[in-house]
């Protein structure tokens, strides 16, 4: 035992075992934990710093590239800028427009409605695995939603010639044209409704519908005449946002409509620039400033309804479940039916239609093969270069922003009021915008070299990737930010008081509580960007080829099997991401993953 002053604190021996924690700590000084060297400039950083990144990164991803095009479009003045939307083609393109984007979103609501009701307020059983069903096709991109559909109906599906049921030959395919448009964006966008109302269920106070029945009135009276009114801002909600997505999509319209010369705007946009080029941007930016219009003045709507009425979640008391008692069989038949329709037939049709030789023929033993993923997989070079790039752009995406997220998703969380608002709109704008006018906004960057260094971008990847970067930025944030509000304030409190700078703090004590989420943003932006097509379709050129591309290429020019095998390896992608998102739920801020 070492010898010791009277009265002096005690101090243990150091132990002299090799490899001891580089955090060691002194009694005397309980900072020291949290001590570690750090890089000059970040040693330096302070509260301030995330917020700096947060204003720089909003700057150039989403107020820069709006603000080009904007200049682009109204800079003509005003007369041109009318001309050019009120030419008959432009007129033509946005009535076909709302036509779809109005009656798609009514198919949404009633489907989406219906799903929320049964898997939020009743004994359903196999909810789970009902929501990750019917929120795939959101996941899926829309180009292969679209030709999954194709093979599924007309003379030619592979299915249905198996099956003997085929229509005879001539017969044309049903799915061509404004009905079909109209049904698969109803499809595609089914799952918005359905989170939006299921949140809308959540934020029905459960006592009120209890205090109805308590009165007399049976479970369906008391929710239709008390509940439903009560859900009336979040149909009002989902309505708008299903709108929104409708006027911005641009893979189903163009597999189902420029075959039947049917345009909406994004088509029109889509087809000038292809026929005419570059020269074409200045007149095309007016189109993609009205297709913009109409989408924000939609976001717009959805959020400020939302925002006004998302306060009753918090304060309402748990709705109460609705027995279908006798009618259960029956309803979970037939909704596991309507499931069967609406992914599984088209996702088998697809499947069926990438093991033929050549498009038109019936699947039996003799004409099974493999032979297409082989084709695409390996040996055709667009495809398998088209593969590599969106590796590369996708995984590239997800871990910049991934990284970005961190510092501004501590900004954003710390943030009230009016800032966090503004912040917020200006990040999710650039997602919420189609992504055919972020294309031209991005066009407009870097069509020319960049200054200093004369280096341009255009007709690169790395134009796909700044594009992807402020596309889906919001994506990765949003996770992280929730994960952030969620921690204990305690903690970066506690590590304060002990003496550790904002770096040592944010470094050692919050980021590791957010990792999960950080995780679960950068596979979702990865599951989004891998088979994207709206933002690519225009910003590609030979070499930069990616999955979306190859895919629409491919089907365009009549390789529909091989575009059928492409179709069905980026669904197994897909798939795979989802279940491993499903894997990490427990690890996640409530709210991340819209199926739980």
């Amino acid at each position: 035992m070492t010898d010791q002053t009277i009265g002096a604190p005690l101090r243990p021996a150091r132990p002299k075992r090799r490899g001891l924690s580089r955090y060691h700590v002194e009694p005397d000084d309980p900072a020291k934990h949290l001590t570690k060297r750090v890089p000059f400039a970040l040693a330096r950083m302070d509260a301030s710093t995330p917020v700096w990144i947060l204003i720089i990164a909003v700057a150039l991803l989403a107020a820069l590239p709006l603000g080009r095009l904007l200049w682009t479009a109204l800079t003509p003045g005003m007369d041109a800028f009318l001309a050019e939307i009120g030419r008959r083609a432009a007129i033509r393109a946005t009535a076909n427009t709302f036509d779809v984007a109005l009656w798609s979103s009514f198919i949404s609501i009633a489907l989406g409605g219906l799903l929320a009701f049964l898997v939020g307020a009743t004994d359903l059983r196999g909810k789970r695995t009902l929501s990750i069903a019917f929120l795939l096709p959101l996941m899926i991109a829309p180009q292969v939603t679209a030709l999954a559909w194709l093979q599924l109906f007309g003379p030619s599906s592979a299915l249905l010639q198996t099956l003997g049921i085929a229509p005879p030959p001539g017969s044309a395919n049903p799915i061509y044209g404004r009905e079909g448009i109209i049904l698969l964006l109803g499809v595609q966008h089914t799952a918005l409704a359905f989170i939006t109302l299921r949140a809308g269920l959540k934020a029905i106070p459960g006592d009120v519908i209890e205090a109805a029945r308590a009165c007399g009135a049976g479970p369906w009276r008391s929710f239709s005449f008390v509940g439903l009114p009560m859900l009336a801002p979040f149909i009002a909600a989902a309505f708008a946002l299903c709108f929104v997505s409708s006027v911005g999509n641009f893979g189903i319209p163009a597999l189902l409509g420029i075959p039947e010369n049917y345009l909406t705007l994004p088509t029109l946009i889509y087809q000038r620039l292809a026929s005419f080029g570059t020269d074409m941007i200045p007149r095309v930016a007016s189109l993609a400033v009205l297709v913009s219009m109409i989408a924000g003045i939609g976001t717009l709507l959805s959020a400020l309804i939302l925002a006004k009425f998302a306060t009753r979640i918090e304060a309402a008391t748990p709705l109460p479940t609705f027995s279908l008692g006798r009618w259960r069989p029956a309803v979970e038949t037939g909704i596991w039916g309507l499931n069967g329709f609406l992914l599984i037939a088209p996702l088998t049709a697809l499947v069926a239609a990438s093991l033929l030789p050549s498009y038109g023929m019936a699947l039996t033993a003799d004409t099974f093969t493999l032979n297409n993923y082989i084709e695409v997989l390996f040996r055709q070079d667009v495809t398998t270069r088209a593969f590599m790039n969106s590796f590369l752009l996708a995984g590239t995406a997800a871990v910049l922003l991934m990284l970005l997220s961190l510092p501004t998703g501590y900004a954003l969380s710390r943030m009230a009021g009016r800032p966090r608002i503004v912040f917020e709109a200006l990040v999710e704008t650039p997602y919420a915008l189609p992504g055919i006018v972020l294309a031209i906004a991005m066009i407009l960057l870097f069509i020319r070299p960049l200054p200093l260094i004369g280096v341009s971008l255009y007709g690169t990847l790395g134009i796909i990737l700044i594009a992807y970067l402020s596309s889906f930025y919001v994506l990765a944030l949003r996770p992280v930010t929730a994960a952030f509000s969620q921690l204990d304030p305690r903690l970066e409190e506690a590590a304060a008081m002990c003496g550790a700078g904002f770096w040592q703090r944010f470094r050692l004590v919050l980021v590791p509580g957010v990792l999960p989420a950080m995780a679960t943003g950068g596979l979702l932006v990865f599951l989004t960007a891998f088979n994207e097509l709206t933002v690519s379709a225009l910003l590609w050129s030979s070499g930069s080829e990616t999955l979306g591309v190859v895919l629409f290429n491919y089907e365009d020019g009549g390789y529909t099997t091989l575009a059928s095998a492409i179709a069905v390896v980026t669904v197994a992608v897909v798939l795979a991401l989802v279940v491993l998102l499903d894997q990490l739920a427990h690890k996640l801020p409530k709210g991340t993953l819209p199926w739980r």
